[in-house]
C-alpha cells in the first residue's frame, strides 16, 4: 500500500500565488491614488478659477457702487440747486407783485395824468409848428438844429420834451443792442465788425439820437455818452465837458463818432450814473436810451450768469448814483426775457420827474 503525502500549504506554488495577490492588490493600491490625486489638482484648479472670477465680480460691484454714491451726491446737489432756483423765482414773483401793487397804487392818478398830457401834447404840437416856422426863416434861430432824413417828424415822442441848458444824452453800447432777441444777441456778437454795426437795433439808437440831436433847443449844451461795462463821452477828450448844439462840428462829430462804435460787454448804469454826476455844471435833463436791466455795478462780475432779482438789486443801487434833481427821460426798447426793466424804468421816469417812452420799431 503506497504512502500517503502529506500536503504542504506553504509549498513553493501557494507562496508564488500569495506573492502574486499581494502584488496585485499593491498596483490597484497605486492606481486608484494616483486617479485621485489627479482628480484633487482638477478640482483644486476649478475652485480658484471660481474664487478669481467671484473676486474679480466684487471688485466690479465696489467700483459700481462708487459711482452709485458720487450720482446720488450730485442728485442731491442738482436737487439744492433746484430748489434755490424755485425760491429765487418766488423771491422775483414777488417782486413783480410788489411793482404790480405799486402801479395799481398809483392808477387812481392816472386820468389826471392823461389828462395833463393831452394839456402838454397840444403845447407841444404848436411848439413843433412854430419851430417849423422858424427853422424856414432862419436856421439858427430854432430847435430843429439838424435835419432828420426819412420820416423822424412823426411825433411818437409825445409827453417827453427835449429841453434844458446842459442835456445829456447817454446810450447803451453793450452787446445786447444787437437785436431784440437773445438767441440773435449771441449769433450776432461773432459776426464781423462790419456786420454789426449794421444791426437793425442799433441803427434804430442812432437814429434816436439824431433824432434828439436835431430837436435841441437853441443855445443848448449837450453831450452824448456811450456805456456798457464803462462809460465815456462818444467824443474822445471831452470828458465833464459840455458841446454846443449850434454848433454842426459838434453835433455832426458826435453823431459821426457814434456811427462807429461797435455794441459789445455787459451794461453797467453804475459807471453811466456816475460819469452824469461828474458833469459840470450838472445836466438839467438826461436822455436815457435802453433796452434791458443792468448786469454789472462798478467791478466786474464774478459769474457769468446773473437772475432777475440780482439785476434789480444793481438797477436800485445804481439810482442812488444820479446827480440830485435831474430828470431822466427814458426811451426802452425791450428784451426778450427781461419783463421787469419796463416797470422799472417807468418807475424811474416817474421818480426823478422825467418821461418813459417804448418807440415802435418804425420810429424814427
Amino acid at each position: 500500500m503506497a504512502k500517503r503525502r502529506e500536503a504542504n500549504i506553504f509549498s513553493l506554488s501557494f507562496l508564488d500565488i500569495m506573492s502574486c495577490g499581494f502584488g496585485a492588490v499593491i498596483l490597484i493600491y497605486i492606481v486608484i491614488n494616483h486617479a485621485t490625486e489627479a482628480t484633487t489638482q482638477e478640482v483644486s484648479a476649478q475652485v480658484m478659477a471660481e474664487v478669481t472670477r467671484l473676486e474679480e465680480l466684487v471688485t466690479n460691484e465696489k467700483e459700481n457702487l462708487i459711482v452709485l454714491r458720487n450720482t446720488v451726491k450730485e442728485q442731491d446737489d442738482e436737487i439744492v440747486t433746484t430748489q434755490d432756483m424755485a425760491q429765487k423765482l418766488v423771491e422775483t414773483i414777488r417782486s413783480i407783485e410788489a411793482v404790480l401793487a405799486a402801479l395799481q397804487t398809483e392808477g387812481a392818478s392816472q386820468d389826471q395824468t392823461i389828462d395833463s398830457l393831452k394839456s402838454e401834447l397840444k403845447e407841444l404840437e404848436l411848439e413843433a409848428a412854430n419851430l417849423e416856422g422858424s427853422v424856414g426863416a432862419d436856421e439858427s434861430t430854432g430847435t430843429a438844429l439838424r435835419t432828420v432824413i426819412g420820416e423822424g417828424d412823426r411825433q411818437y415822442l409825445t409827453g417827453m420834451k427835449v429841453g434844458g441848458q446842459h442835456i445829456l444824452i447817454m446810450l447803451d453800447a453793450s452787446a445786447s443792442m444787437l437785436d431784440k432777441t437773445i438767441v440773435n444777441v449771441i449769433r450776432r456778437r461773432n459776426l464781423p465788425d462790419d456786420q454789426k454795426l449794421q444791426s437793425k437795433k442799433w441803427q434804430r439808437a442812432i437814429a434816436t439820437v439824431d433824432w434828439i440831436l436835431a430837436n435841441l433847443p437853441k443855445e443848448s449844451y449837450f453831450q452824448l455818452a456811450l456805456f456798457n461795462e464803462q462809460a465815456k463821452p462818444v467824443i474822445a477828450g471831452t470828458e465833464s465837458s459840455w458841446l454846443r448844439a449850434t454848433e454842426r462840428a459838434d453835433t455832426d462829430g458826435a453823431l459821426e463818432a457814434l456811427r462807429k462804435e461797435i455794441p459789445q460787454g455787459g451794461t453797467s448804469l453804475h459807471h453811466a450814473f456816475n460819469l452824469a454826476s461828474g458833469m459840470e455844471p450838472l445836466p438839467d435833463n438826461i436822455f436815457l436810451i435802453v433796452d434791458s436791466l443792468p448786469t454789472m455795478g462798478l467791478e466786474e462780475p464774478k459769474r457769468t450768469v446773473i437772475d432777475s432779482r440780482e439785476r434789480v438789486e444793481l438797477f436800485t443801487e445804481s439810482i442812488e448814483l444820479l446827480p440830485f434833481e435831474s430828470p431822466v427821460n427814458v426811451i426802452l426798447f425791450p428784451m426778450e426775457g427781461d419783463p421787469i426793466s419796463t416797470p422799472s424804468y417807468w418807475r424811474l421816469a416817474q421818480i426823478t420827474g422825467g418821461s418813459f417812452l417804448s418807440p415802435p420799431e418804425d420810429w424814427p
